[in-house]
């Protein structure tokens, strides 16, 4: 007899959205379906297989350990599943009607944006959404393969990349901050300021990413933002050499000049989440954007 499966997608999609939620009453609420409906899954899902998969402790749901081995086999078939519907959507289409495009905020986008120029009389209408993301965000977007390309500072193991340029982070404070006349300093001495830092963009950031040693932190969302909050004469940040080109020709930020290093560097990589499906508009702006980094 041909095989008949017991569980649907469905089933496995909702088993999944309660462990990420942390539970069915914040699941219900993400997927706008009632409580009483993702219970009632879970638990015929259970009866089909004849295992327990979630245990509810206190008001938290739970992975039993079959339950965590299942869940994690089930992630790969349902991210099959939508790879394959859109390798049907770009087969049927033949050119993509979006582009999505997450891009480290220490890239310089002028390289970006004039790729963007080039293809425009060739994109057939595609929309394009360029998405901003920052270190453990940049990773979370190529993992979870939310853009079609990507640039990033750090590439997630498993995958390929090609090279396109180097960002040099430097410390800088306002002209006047108290740091501004100091000839040196070590980093024990920098921990003791006020530190300016940028918002990881991932849902759950790793606090180890990025040089986070200052006791006292104000977290902004972009360098625009920082920049401004320095010019007022408060804290420091490490921010990329060309966001503030212009406002250390004109003295308004000065840069802070280290005894053991006074920069970071930050090599920034293309990469494509999902090569096997990926559309001949993405394609094209990828071979653009590589083009740019030549000339």
């Amino acid at each position: 007899m041909p095989y008949r499966p017991r569980s649907t997608l469905e089933q496995w999609r909702i088993l999944q959205a309660v462990v990420d939620a942390g539970g069915y009453a914040q699941a219900a609420e993400l997927l706008n379906k009632s409580q009483s409906s993702l219970n009632h899954a879970v638990s015929k899902l259970q009866s089909q297989l004849g295992v327990e998969l979630l245990e509810v402790i206190g008001r938290k749901a739970q992975l039993t350990d079959a339950g965590e081995v299942m869940l994690r086999r089930s992630r790969v078939l349902t991210q099959q599943i939508e790879d394959l519907e859109l390798l049907a959507d770009n087969i049927e289409q033949g050119w993509e009607p979006e582009i999505r495009i997450a891009v480290e905020l220490a890239y310089p986008k002028h390289f970006l944006y004039r790729a963007l120029q080039t293809f425009y009389p060739l994109s057939r209408g595609s929309r394009v959404q360029i998405i901003d993301t920052v270190l453990t965000g940049t990773s979370e977007i190529i993992v979870q393969k939310k853009a079609d390309l990507v640039i990033a500072g750090v590439v997630p193991k498993g995958y390929l990349s090609e090279p396109l340029y180097v960002s040099r982070f430097i410390a800088v404070v306002g002209a006047g901050h108290e740091l501004a006349n100091q000839l040196r300093l070590d980093q024990n001495q920098l921990s003791q300021y006020l530190q300016i830092v940028i918002r990881d963009t991932a849902q759950k950031p790793l606090e180890n990413i990025g040089w986070l040693k200052a006791e006292q932190r104000w977290t902004v969302d972009n360098f625009n933002e920082a920049i401004e909050i320095l010019q007022l004469g408060l804290g420091f940040c490490w921010l990329p050499d060309f966001t503030v080109a212009s406002a250390l020709a004109k003295g308004d930020l000065v840069q802070i000049q280290l005894s053991n290093s006074s920069e970071r560097l930050a090599p920034m990589s293309l990469l494509t989440p999902q090569e096997e499906t990926l559309g001949p508009g993405s394609k094209q702006l990828r071979q653009l954007i590589l083009a740019e980094h030549l000339k």
